[in-house]
Parts: C-alpha cells; structure tokens; sequence
C-alpha cells in the first residue's frame, strides 16, 4: 500500500484514495468529499494501485462543473484536515484523561545501533492538540504538534543515538476536548521531563505494554486526569535547595515528645508519627534511623544526670525498633541499666533505661 492507491474499507462502507500515513498502522484515506479519514491499514484493501504515487485531487462540485480544485481549496484541504470526521466509540473508563510519551525501538535486538520511535499515547475519549518540544538552552523547538484522535497512539517522529543529546529536557503540552457534545473541562498540561538518555543503551529498561507489540520506554504526562509531577529540575534549582537547607524533601520535624512525670521519670515516645508529620518520602530503614537517632539524643542529654531514668515508648510491633534499642544498650551504652518498663502503664511496648 502507498500513497495514491485506492482502497476499500473491510468492517464499514466508503473507501477512497491513500493520502498519508499517520504511523505503520494508521494510513489516512481521502474520500469523495476531500475529507481525510484516519483508518488502520488491516482494515483497508487496495482495489486499485497508482504506479505513479500521485496524490489524487478531490473533484469541484461546483455549478461550473470543474474537476480541478482551485489552490485556494487545496490549502483549505490541508488546514481542515486536523478536523473531526469521525465519531469515536468512547468508553466509560476513557473519561479519565491518560496520555503517556513512549519511545519504541525500531529493532529491539540491536539495540546499540537501532533508530527509536517516539509515540504519543492518547488512552481516553478525548480529542486533543498537543505541541512536543525539546530545550535548547534557554529557548524551546516545536519537534511535532497537532491532533490525536481518542483511543489512538501517534507516531512523533524516528530517531537516533546522534539526536539524545537534544531529548535530555523535553516538555509535552495538552489540550483537551470533545467535538459536538459536551464534555467534563480538563485543564491545559504543560509538563516538562528529564529523559534518562542513558537508558536507550540498555534493552532491560525497555519494558511490555498494552500499547505496543515492542518493548517501549514510557513516561506518564497525564495518568487518571492528574499531570504528572514535574520531572526536570535544573542543576542551579538543585544547587539553590541545597544551599537553602541541608536535608531536601524530607519531612518536617516536630519537637520530641518529652515529659516529666510524678517519680521524675522522663517519657518518650518513639512512635513515628509523634516524631514527624508526614513520612511518605522514606523508607522503613530509614524510619528505624530517624527513631534511633532520637532515643541516643535523649541519652547525650542526660547522660550526665547519674540516676536518671527515662523510659522509651516503641510498642509491640513486630520488635523491629525494641531490638535495635536493645542492640544499641547493650554495645554502646554498656554502663547504662535497662529493662521493661511497667507493664500496668505501657504494656509491653516500653523499655525503661536507668543512666549509670
């Protein structure tokens, strides 16, 4: 199949003359009236081919009776082309906007030599204009912008490893809408993401999906109608976080829950959620740490108050932070005195430390 030939539709009436190809599986396919129809090309027959590749001109309907169209109606050929001339069949989960940038290679056994594809994926019943760029300094290049139809993938363009360079800052824009009917507004995107360009030697990072037969690289741009969070930050933002404090991303501390009781006992309680507001950005590991490092800060505060005792609260658990206590008596605070602290006040989730 190739531009100019004429072809039938399999699954639905109409056909026309093959006037591009929006990607390997997609061919569009100019009818009577001069409209482009996007169709997969399993669904189309070639009925008559044109040796000579011409493009071939919707005729006038005009009274004159004249078959040739005017350059004026070729130009407004090409600006309706991006219209709607069809209707698509929408879905109830496709009214969640999801839109992902992939990158496919073209032969994924020679990876070290294979040009790639970019794609945009348009997995909702949205139609939607869309601009990809990448940086150049200070200032921006348009590399495709246009229309992808709902339910649909569109090829951007093919690269190779002597373009990574220009793909290491990208940024992808969206606007969304239906045609004749109404709709639920989505906001306008505009994401800008660092490609890990590093990754286009190793195959491994190129994973399965459900939209490509070929392992593809993917990032999100829009996942369940929420844009996806920002993943460029300049080396001068990082420098300038750094230099405005020490520990970046790391959850607010609040002050150490500590206080004195009838016999003098000093109470601490070491559950994570009295030591910090939010802990979503870390770790079990490093939880354990943030715990501990509070339990050796309340015994350099008072390890010169010989007599003093201080009963720590850690809970039942699963025993992870009262060993790790335990631990840290037993090799670095040897002269200390620990044991259960009272079961009728704390149960069995605390261990009572008497500074010697």
């Amino acid at each position: 199949m190739k531009v100019g030939d004429k072809v039938r539709f399999l699954s639905e009436v109409g056909g026309g003359i093959v006037s591009g190809f929006v990607n390997k599986d997609i061919v569009n396919v100019e009818d009577e009236d001069g409209f482009e129809v996007p169709m997969p090309i399993r669904e189309c027959v070639v009925i008559e081919t044109d040796d000579y590749n011409l493009k071939r001109k919707p005729s006038d309907t005009s009274k004159s009776g004249s078959k040739e169209a005017k350059p004026e109606t070729k130009v407004e050929a090409k600006i309706e082309a991006p219209q709607i001339t069809s209707r698509p069949v929408e879905t109830r989960e496709g009214e969640a906007l999801n839109v992902l940038l992939a990158y496919v290679p073209v032969d994924s056994k020679a990876i070290s030599t294979t040009p790639f594809e970019a794609y945009l994926v348009n997995d909702s019943n949205y139609y939607i204009y869309y601009n990809y760029l990448n940086a150049e300094g200070k200032a921006w290049n348009s590399r495709s912008h246009g229309l992808i139809e709902p339910n649909t993938k569109l090829f951007l363009e093919e690269f190779t490893k002597d373009s990574l360079n220009e793909l290491e800052h990208v940024a992808v824009q969206l606007i969304a809408f239906k045609d004749s009917k109404t709709f639920t507004l989505k906001p306008a995107v505009s994401i800008e993401l660092r490609i890990d360009t590093v990754k286009f030697y190793k195959l491994h990072t190129f994973r399965e999906s459900v939209y490509f037969e070929d392992p593809s690289l993917i990032y999100d741009i829009v996942k369940n109608n929420q844009p996806a969070k920002q993943m460029y930050v300049s080396a001068q933002e990082i420098e300038e976080a750094l230099l405005a404090k020490k520990s970046v991303d790391r959850p607010v501390a609040t002050p150490i829950v500590k206080k004195v009781i009838k016999n003098e006992v000093i109470e601490i309680d070491l559950h994570i959620n009295e030591l910090l507001d939010d802990t979503g950005n870390m770790s079990h590991k490093e939880i354990l740490d943030y715990q501990l490092g509070k339990f050796r800060e309340a015994l350099e505060e008072n390890k010169n108050n010989k007599g003093q005792k201080i009963v720590f609260i850690h809970g039942k658990g699963d025993g992870v932070l009262r060993k790790a206590i335990l631990e840290e008596l037993r090799y670095k605070y040897k002269t200390y005195q620990s044991q259960d602290a009272s079961f009728k006040e704390y149960g069995f989730g605390a261990t009572m430390v008497t500074i010697k």
